[in-house]
């Protein structure tokens, strides 16, 4: 496994950084600032950004092959770590944010010529967004075969009946489609029950209810989350991804870029937060000497760091994985980072805040909103619980013998 930069991954991090610096770093305090004035709506300077990142050359680095920048995960990591250190901005000015990211991703490897053309061209152009319904108020959603959501056929059309909520980019006002996953049979192996179906917005019968909250954040920079309702909602058949009954393995495949995505902007939250603990610590006196000399915060700082190299290191051995042996072939190591990397993060975030006294829970320093953004993502994607149960039962099995 060699990590060393590549010639073209070099030139776009060069690139990348210099846009964080001139770009994004100085619009960050008008854009909360926007963010809070406009709702559920992206902040208004965003657009500005898109065409900014979008003229240099920094826009859809996600995503490999014909559709997108054509990097492999192993290129796209130190740019998304880069991307992570404004994680409110950055991915969205250049096309690299969920919920869009994993619905391009999905439509790009398992979309149909006619919804390659419909929704993945205005998506990768910038032109719409898009959302993610999957997760059910009224079902444990981190199992998927709960999915409650019936889809019937009804002649030359799917009826959709259903309740919805923290549908990812739903409150944008430039959503157009939602990626709806229900259920489309009731009996049959458990994971071949569900499909997942195109949902045009104005659709008569598809209700946005209201918007979901995280932590008190409106998360509108990414599109935001809705509770939605669907009744008797009609979509033509050709509307469904991939086949029907392909919508839990479909699901796996958008989820493992996604999670992998989220573990590298959370090292770029971790590297901004030692930062600013570092200059917090070096800054402040109490009780006579810098908070830098404080035998506790050294030890912060010192375990931050270790824990950063660490984490950096296994995300970087997944993303060669799955560039060398697949999805598949990286299973393991995409639930071990899923585990180890926002709860790990979640800590050195803690301690910042912590650092930073009353400042760490403002608006003043963007510690609070990055916290928030950690502890959301131990539930993300699957929460913890789930990642480790399957964990364990993999490593289990390999010790198991015949008939155990």
């Amino acid at each position: 496994m060699d990590f060393a930069f590549d010639e073209r991954t070099t030139e776009l991090r060069e690139r990348l950084l210099a846009f964080m610096d001139e770009c994004v770093y100085p619009a960050e305090e008008t854009f909360q600032r926007q963010a809070a004035e406009s709702g559920w709506s992206p902040p208004p300077l965003l657009a500005g950004l898109k065409e900014e990142a979008r003229r240099r050359g920094l826009w859809n680095l996600f995503l490999p092959g014909e559709h997108g920048a054509g990097l492999t995960n192993l290129q796209y990591a130190p740019l998304a770590e880069i991307m992570g250190r404004s994680p409110g901005i950055a991915p969205a000015a250049t096309n690299c944010a969920a919920p869009d990211t994993g619905n391009m991703e999905l439509l790009a490897e398992f979309g149909s010529e006619w919804q390659r053309r419909t929704w993945l061209a205005p998506l990768l152009a910038g032109e719409i967004r898009s959302a993610f319904a999957m997760t059910e108020p009224d079902v444990a959603s981190s199992d998927a075969t709960n999915i409650a959501t019936s889809i019937v056929r009804d002649g030359d059309f799917y009826v959709i009946n259903g309740r919805k909520w923290y549908a990812s980019g739903a409150m944008n006002p430039g959503c157009a489609v939602f990626i709806v996953m229900g259920r489309t049979s009731q009996d049959g192996d458990p994971h071949r029950r569900q499909s997942m179906v195109l949902v045009p917005r104005d659709t008569p019968g598809l209700t946005v209810r209201r918007g979901m909250r995280v932590f008190g954040y409106t998360d509108a920079d990414h599109g935001g989350h809705a509770e939605l309702l669907l009744e008797d909602v009609r979509v033509p058949l050709d509307h469904v991804i991939g086949e029907e009954g392909g919508g839990f393995a479909i699901a796996q495949a958008r989820l493992g870029p996604g999670r992998i995505h989220h573990c590298m902007r959370l090292i770029g939250m971790a590297e901004r937060a030692i930062e600013l603990m570092c200059a917090r610590a070096l800054s402040r006196t109490a009780f006579g000497e810098p908070l830098a000399r404080q035998g506790v915060v050294r030890e912060w700082i010192a375990e931050a760091r270790v824990t950063v190299e660490q984490l950096r290191l296994l995300v970087l051995k997944t993303a060669w994985l799955m560039d060398t042996a697949g999805n598949r072939g990286a299973h393991t190591e995409i639930q071990a980072i899923k585990i180890a990397t926002p709860r790990a993060v979640e800590t050195i975030l803690d301690r910042a805040i912590q650092l930073h006294g009353a400042g760490g829970v403002g608006q003043d320093f963007p510690l609070a909103g990055l916290w928030a953004a950690a502890r959301a993502l131990r539930l993300a994607d699957g929460p913890d619980e789930v990642h480790k149960r399957s964990l364990a039962r993999r490593e289990l099995k390999k010790h198991m013998s015949a008939g155990s």
